[in-house]
């Protein structure tokens, strides 16, 4: 993990919010619960995604709830994983943007070695029960995330894609930062406004603006 995100990390696990984090999911685990995604998968967005090579952050809501899905990068599944509806739906978009389809895997670790941090703003989720773990001091957590990498990097791109995403612009300097506002790709929401949002094309526009490399979106 890079040494920006390590310190990161470490400054919060030393607060209260984040041991009430850790003992409330301990306690869960003790009673039989699942938890996903697996412990050592929880901080994978912040492992693969280098901090100098950040570029865009997409925010999520929860880890998916079901048996092997959560990989701690937001909407991304396993090799071999059922592709979910909400990734399914942010292929179509792709497609439909960029004119180019996606392999039928959902693994976006090659998005988020580019430099795009895909951050859920709750980290956990209990088996079968979605937003369980809503309440228990994650959105601090990532909170202080956002207020973080907006504090310190010059110009990054944030794809907020519904409304639990979109609590967080107003941490973001919008006068340094390039913010994209959508509602979220599930099948609930994804064609009142999700579809033809544009937001991959509109990214890497944004990128090039501001000097820096362009993500390749297509999940190969």
């Amino acid at each position: 993990m890079s040494a920006n995100w390590q310190s990161l990390l470490n400054k919060e696990q030393q607060k209260p919010y984040f041991s009430k984090i850790q003992q409330h999911i301990n306690e869960r685990k003790e009673v039989g619960v699942t938890v996903f995604p697996p412990t050592e998968q929880m901080f994978s967005a912040f492992e693969i995604t280098p901090w100098s090579h950040l570029k865009v952050v997409i925010i999520g809501q929860d880890p998916y709830h079901g048996d092997r899905q959560a990989n701690g990068l937001a909407f991304s599944v396993a090799k071999g994983i059922k592709l979910p509806p909400s990734l399914r739906n942010i292929y179509k978009e792709i497609q439909s943007d960029i004119g180019v389809s996606c392999a039928e895997h959902g693994d976006l670790t090659q998005w988020a070695k580019q430099g795009v941090l895909l951050l859920n703003t709750v980290l956990s989720v209990e088996k079968g029960l979605a937003h369980s773990h809503k309440t228990i001091g994650w959105e601090t957590f990532t909170d202080e995330v956002i207020r973080f990498i907006d504090h310190n990097h010059p110009h990054l791109v944030f794809l907020l894609w519904g409304s639990h995403a979109q609590k967080k612009a107003s941490l973001i300097n919008l006068e340094k930062h390039t913010v994209l506002n959508s509602v979220h790709p599930s099948p609930l929401s994804a064609h009142r406004g999700f579809f033809g949002c544009k937001h991959f094309s509109k990214a890497n526009q944004s990128l090039i603006k501001h000097s820096q490399t362009p993500i390749d979106w297509v999940i190969r």
